[in-house]
């Protein structure tokens, strides 16, 4: 980031980035050569109960938002009192928020990884449980929308006359800007047919909703308004955009996107990526979605992916507070330690049992059959995860030629045990040189929203 101390004049047009994570909310603000200005961030607020349920309530995010504007603010004061020309926000997928004729919102939004809603999918019709994967290029858990959209509507939340946001479109009409839905994030509700690439009749019939339910539909990186001055004088008056979900984002700001390799992205979850140059059809996504793997739209127009998930984050997260571990000081002496381990660790086979990394909804399980270090647990977790990662890239490899190469980006991909582990099954891995990729790719969406041309 340009040391700003040493400035002594103000850089040129600013455009920012935000990162709507599963951990964190962040901001990263550039200039018109793609440097990099300002940065913060500030935890994501979610709500945590029993059971694993994870919610967020709209104004808390909103008011996280602000923060992190204050924060960022706080840090370009010193050299500019120029307002942002642009922002761009990318976020987690499935992640929502309802709201009403008056634009209020009606309900909380449900984490990813939050297990309500299996019942309701149980009960859907069941040629919507048949074609649901080959329909959306998703596979039909409680992790997409519409679980959460049947759990609600179960709970007594009447659903008509209500709209869904994205977390991202939300909060860009929180700013100011239009109320519409992008395609790559509306690719993980459900609610889209991906050979139409427009809603689900019976999608929509076993909600009982129509398709009123949806914003009009749009693709990231357009314009989306302009902001208010809600969030500030920083703020007010850039142009808006939604950049999309946030591990394609990150993919585009890496230059990963060549059919040939894997952007893999290490964060709660882990996230393989592979680019298409067309859809695969409907008979493909229902096998991949035996494999637990989306086919659905890219963030760049006319492209689809394939999104392989596995919690290998969530996973290492819990074997860290376990331990005991809550800064990065703890982090780095473990990661240390179990590089001073063999990659399959000095204790007999058997005597760690890890389960869960599998993204299918499965509860997290360590099973301890004699006294183990966190480290050696730590590496169980790792080649835990690694055998998943093996499977989903098998599954893939059967629909697409092999990938030859991958890149790793994400807060996990920095410990070194981490990148060890992983180069036992993946294609010539390297490390992005970027540390907020998503932020970063949304903060160069909204530069070029405004630029003609933008330097390479």
């Amino acid at each position: 980031m340009r040391d700003t101390g040493d400035m002594t004049e103000a850089p040129s047009r600013l455009h920012g980035g935000l990162d709507l994570g599963s951990t964190a909310i962040k901001m990263l603000v550039i200039d018109d050569d793609g440097t990099e200005v300002a940065g913060a961030q500030v935890p994501t607020p979610w709500r945590v109960g029993e059971g694993g349920t994870t919610d967020i309530v709209a104004a808390d995010l909103l008011r996280a938002v602000r923060t992190l504007v204050d924060l960022v603010d706080a840090e370009l004061s010193p050299f500019t009192a120029e307002p942002l020309t642009s922002l761009a926000i990318a976020g987690m997928g499935e992640t929502g928020i309802l709201l009403n004729a008056d634009g209020e919102p009606v309900a909380p939004g449900f984490a990813w990884f939050d297990p309500r809603g299996l019942e309701q999918i149980a009960g859907f019709p069941a040629v919507v449980r048949e074609e649901f994967a080959g329909r959306t290029g998703l596979p039909l858990g409680a992790q997409v929308s519409v679980a959460k959209l049947a759990w609600l509507r179960d709970q007594g939340t009447d659903l008509t006359g209500l709209r869904w946001l994205d977390l991202p479109e939300f909060v860009v009409a929180a700013l100011g800007g239009d109320v519409a839905l992008e395609l790559s994030l509306a690719s993980r509700t459900g609610l889209i047919d991906q050979d139409s690439g427009a809603a689900w009749p019976a999608m929509l019939d076993a909600l009982g909703v129509t398709a009123d339910l949806l914003p009009p539909l749009r693709g990231g990186g357009l314009p989306w308004g302009t902001a208010s001055e809600a969030f500030g004088p920083r703020l007010a008056g850039a142009a808006l955009t939604v950049a999309g979900h946030d591990h394609l984002v990150a993919a585009q700001a890496n230059g990963t996107l060549d059919a040939d390799g894997y952007h893999v992205s290490l964060g709660t979850a882990e996230v393989l990526l592979r680019v298409l140059e067309a859809p695969l059809g409907f008979a493909a996504r229902q096998r991949l979605a035996d494999a637990l793997i989306n086919e659905v739209r890219h963030v760049v127009p006319g492209k689809h992916v394939l999104v392989a998930g596995v919690k290998t984050g969530l996973l290492l997260r819990r074997v860290l507070h376990a331990a005991g571990i809550g800064d990065r000081a703890g982090r780095d002496a473990l990661d240390a330690a179990v590089m001073a381990l063999p990659v399959e660790g000095e204790l007999p086979a058997g005597a760690i049992d890890i389960a869960g990394a599998r993204n299918d909804d499965g509860v997290l399980r360590l099973t301890l059959h004699t006294e183990a270090s966190p480290a050696e647990i730590f590496a169980a977790a790792l080649r835990h995860s690694n055998d998943e990662v093996a499977r989903l890239i098998a599954a893939m490899d059967r629909e697409v030629a092999p990938a030859t190469h991958s890149t790793l980006t994400g807060g996990w991909a920095g410990m070194a045990s981490v990148r060890r582990a992983r180069a036992e099954v993946l294609p010539t891995p390297s490390l992005s040189t970027r540390e907020q990729d998503v932020a970063w790719g949304a903060a160069d969406r909204a530069r070029r929203l405004v630029s003609a041309s933008v330097p390479s």
